[in-house]
């Protein structure tokens, strides 16, 4: 597999469809608190049907190549839920979804599907930030018995924090495309000023100085 070429590609299609939406200079508010030049909506994938084909495929040949042995695919609600269900029909694997709470009614569960003791587990994810999301999926089901491989995603912002935080809980990543190869790309086909890029950058390196609000200016 290229995986520079299926980097840009799939920046490419993101940035087509404009599922992501650079603001540097009205900053997003994520629920973390953090403020963020660019806000992803990967939902928007499903609704085109060539960049679905693109992402849905692009998952399947990671599974393929980092987890040859897994066993069941597990999205993670409620974005990752359609990919795992797809990437799971094109590898003819079962798939379920792990729910942020348990339900408080029925059988009060918070995985779906079925899940074995020891079974080889892979997380689909749509987007990773600082980490603490999918790393929680990822403990529900070892707790439940499962023997997670790993994570596939479409999109990660590579922060030093969100990096660390995987590495301490050993949950690896693999992701389609990140926000360093989506800013370059920006740039180069003016979605976002050049000067910018930088910008977008500084935001990646440090996201708690916001310096790069004023134009990278304290």
């Amino acid at each position: 597999m290229d995986h520079q070429k299926l980097r840009e590609q799939i920046a490419g299609d993101l940035l087509k469809i404009r599922a992501v939406f650079f603001r540097p200079e009205e900053p997003f508010l994520w629920a973390s608190g953090i403020k963020s030049p660019v806000y992803c909506d990967n939902r928007l994938t499903l609704t085109d049907v060539a960049v679905r084909l693109d992402v849905e495929n692009g998952l399947a040949a990671l599974v393929r190549e980092y987890y040859p042995a897994a066993e069941v695919l597990m999205g993670t609600s409620t974005a990752g839920i359609a990919h795992a269900a797809i990437t799971a029909h094109l590898l003819g694997l079962p798939m379920g979804y792990v729910r942020a709470g348990a339900k408080d009614h029925g059988r009060k569960n918070q995985i779906e599907g079925r899940l074995l003791p020891g079974q080889k587990t892979v997380v689909v994810e749509d987007l990773i930030s600082t980490g603490g999301s999918v790393i929680e999926v990822a403990e529900i089901l070892r707790q439940a018995g499962a023997e997670v491989l790993g994570v596939v995603s479409i999109f990660t912002y590579g922060m030093a924090k969100g990096l660390e935080r995987l590495a301490a809980a050993g949950v690896e990543n693999h992701s389609l495309t990140d926000f360093d190869t989506v800013a370059a790309l920006a740039g180069k086909e003016r979605y976002v000023r050049p000067e910018d890029v930088t910008r977008l950058l500084q935001f990646r390196d440090n996201p708690s100085d916001e310096s790069w609000i004023c134009g990278g200016n304290p």
